[in-house]
């Protein structure tokens, strides 16, 4: 099969773009998402039936809310060390006397990658987990159409004010009774961002026509972002914001009525790496403070533990409770027991079993066999246990044994919710491996068959020959079509496997095994060929039958070892760390290549001497033979070009040697410069060393000496 290189650059180009789609549709895999529709909205489920005939709970209706009035303070890039650290307690004095001594609750939350603002900030009101595809719309958010907090507060009555980041007025468009969006696309601005938010709190804390406060400052995320999490002005901010959350907590308790108490809540959307970045999963990144400040709360004493790890969206759940609301139906998070501790035993199992029961439904909508999962299990023992105990409170029995229960069925709970709540998460963060494998494949198939045929394709006007037509009718592709076929069936017949390539119809799959066994035939075809086509070797054996070098080997080897490695998620930014590494190898292969050039060759190859002589020898024997004449002279001057042919004489042969050497030198000066990516910026370089108060004498001298150069000039 004879085809123009243009047309068959572009076909593979359109084989390339489907094995990319492929991929790419298995990399981000789909969100666990609830079924649309009136089953979805269906009203809140009813206590658990107490077995036995008669007798029937009457508790149908969503419990009423546990606070009056609910701020929640969002610090943008607040590291969990910048509160529980040593420079909460330096710069944070209010804070930390509240979390070791007040009527407080102190957690670690834990945020999942894309640590960036807008699938935080998605994640702590949805109580989903967004995935990396939410990266690309960060900088333009569009409104949140999934089920969320600000939406059920809306939709109950309540009424909503915001400040600070327009990421949440673009998500939440007409959400809010007032607003005022702060922009966060300016880095540089520290102070004014915090005070377009500060501003309105005197104003805002003396009205009671507002139910939910929320407050994103951005000041401290400006400031990671230019000068890192250990730059001077860190402190300073912390202290603000310790001033801001002294002023809301004492202007909440001083209008507290007897009848609901009002909560602050302080976290943070993710935290700041050693660089003042974001966007990892670093520990810095991934962990930030959650705090729950209350009056219902019972006061500390003691010791202060170390907080307890929580998931971040766990928060969305916990206010949903906290605000007498409906859970939202995509939320995998579970409540946090310790905010609803002061209740009853049955308000705390009503509690637990609204959440499980969300749960439960939202894995039945998105797993087949959730029957089997350990989860829904545990949480349909701990409803049958809730059951037992709801029959023993309405028959009155008010002893010991109702109490132990009901600890024992909250327990059965909470390991129900932790272990639903994992297994949503885990499908989530779960990639469609089968369609990732076989988008990969095809990919690179298509790039060997490329790379075989690219000698023959350089030119515009070459024509060559695609080694397709021969495969196509070979037992070796039957053969891989009904093995890729078999396989194909095991894969999406199994119970457990839920992929895109399995949705597709069969006529469509079986075209895609085709073209995989199609490519693979062409591509051992060309193999083949190409041995065919090659020439037998030399029978000088001093000469290598080979046109790759080890240098060129080593070069093509390295390219594609790069390539591959911008492929994992841990280069994306230490990439520049194989090109050092690649840089390194290849002058100490060249420095080991002219050695052994230059030195070792009489030595290694003894008959390399007399070879040369042997070839001037036939030179000589052929003009005798042609009756030519060669002089004496002729001969020394021959005898001389094959000397120097073997050896290189004089200064440029230490230069050469040299040269790989100062490579390396320079390659190192000028990496420590500055240190690059994430792992290594904080490591002193040439940049902090300047940048340091000891060295004034040095930099006074440097800047002398250039304006002396200028002044020349």
């Amino acid at each position: 099969m004879r085809l123009r290189s243009g047309v068959f650059a572009s076909s593979c180009l359109l084989v390339q773009a489907l094995g990319v789609a492929l991929f790419l549709r298995g990399f981000f895999p789909v969100p666990v998402r609830s079924l649309p529709g009136r089953e979805a909205r269906a009203d809140p489920p009813a206590e658990p039936a107490p077995p036995g005939a008669g007798m029937v709970s009457n508790w149908t209706k969503i419990p009423p809310p546990l606070f009056k009035k609910v701020v929640i303070v969002l610090i943008d890039a607040l590291r969990d060390d910048f509160v529980f650290g040593s420079k909460g307690k330096q710069f944070m004095p209010y804070t930390t006397q509240v979390v070791e001594k007040g009527t407080s609750y102190s957690f670690i939350a834990e945020a999942k990658p894309p640590t960036v603002t807008m699938p935080r900030i998605k994640a702590l009101m949805t109580g989903s987990i967004p995935g990396f595809i939410d990266v690309v719309v960060n900088l333009n958010s569009p409104a949140l159409l999934d089920d969320n907090l600000i939406w059920q507060a809306k939709t109950a009555g309540k009424r909503i004010i915001f400040y600070g980041d327009d990421t949440w007025v673009k998500l939440f468009p007409k959400h809010f009774v007032e607003y005022d969006g702060t922009t966060s696309f300016f880095v540089s601005d520290f102070t004014e961002v915090d005070d377009n938010v500060t501003r309105h709190l005197d104003r805002v804390l003396k009205r009671e026509d507002w139910d939910l406060l929320i407050l994103h400052y951005l000041g401290l995320d400006h400031i990671g972002h230019m000068t890192g999490p250990n730059s001077p002005l860190v402190g300073p901010k912390l202290r603000e914001m310790d001033n801001i959350l002294k002023k809301i907590h004492i202007s909440l308790l001083s209008k507290e009525e007897s009848s609901l108490p009002n909560l602050l809540v302080v976290c943070g959307d993710h935290g700041m790496s050693e660089t003042g970045s974001h966007g990892g999963s670093s520990e810095g990144e991934v962990h930030t403070p959650l705090l729950f400040i209350s009056s219902a709360f019972e006061k500390r004493s003691g010791p202060l533990a170390q907080p307890e790890h929580v998931q971040q969206t766990d928060l969305a759940s916990t206010l949903a409770i906290g605000l007498g609301l409906p859970i939202s139906r995509n939320s995998v998070g579970n409540l946090i027991l310790p905010v609803v501790g002061g209740k009853t035993m049955r308000e705390q199992l009503r509690f637990v079993h609204l959440n499980g029961f969300q749960l439960s439904r939202l894995l039945q909508q998105n797993t087949l066999a959730y029957e089997k999962d350990p989860g829904y299990e545990h949480f349909k023992i701990a409803e049958k246990s809730h059951g037992n105990w709801i029959k023993l409170y309405l028959e009155g029995n008010n002893s010991e044994i109702l109490l132990n229960l009901g600890k024992k069925v909250l327990k059965q709970y909470l390991e129900a919710l932790k272990t639903l709540s994992s297994s949503l998460s885990k499908q989530v963060a779960q990639y469609d491996m089968y369609s990732m494998m076989v988008g990969t494949v095809i990919i690179m198939e298509v790039l060997l068959l490329l790379l075989l045929s690219v000698p023959k394709a350089l030119s515009k006007r070459a024509e060559f020959e695609v080694p397709l037509s021969p495969p196509l009718f070979s037992l070796l592709f039957y053969l891989m079509c009904l093995l890729l076929c078999a396989v194909h069936v095991i894969v999406c017949t199994s119970a457990e496997s839920l992929c895109y390539f399995c949705s597709m119809s069969w006529l469509t799959a079986v075209g895609v095994m085709m073209l995989i066994s199609a490519l693979m035939c062409g591509i051992l075809s060309a193999i083949a060929k190409m041995f065919e086509n090659s020439r037998p070797p030399p029978k000088n054996p001093t000469v290598s039958s080979s046109s790759w070098s080890e240098i060129d080997v080593l070069i093509l080897a390295g390219t594609i070892g790069h390539v591959l490695s911008l492929g994992a998620s841990s280069f994306i930014e230490e990439e520049h760390q194989t090109w050092y590494f690649l840089i390194n190898t290849l002058c100490l292969v060249l420095c080991q290549d002219l050695c052994r050039n230059y030195f070792l060759l009489k030595e290694c190859d003894p008959q390399h001497s007399t070879n040369v002589k042997q070839n001037f020898d036939s030179i000589g024997e052929t003009s005798e033979y042609k009756n030519i004449d060669i002089p004496a002279a002729s001969n020394s001057k021959l005898g001389k070009a094959s000397s120097s042919s073997e050896f290189i004489k004089g200064s440029d042969k230490w230069i050469s040697v040299a040269t790989p050497w100062i490579i390396l030198i320079c390659c190192r000066l000028l990496r420590s410069l500055n240190q690059t990516g994430v792992q290594w910026a904080h490591r002193p370089d040439f940049g902090h060393w300047l940048t340091r108060q000891t060295v004034k004498p040095e930099k006074y001298f440097v800047g002398k000496k250039s304006k002396r150069k200028s002044d020349s000039r």
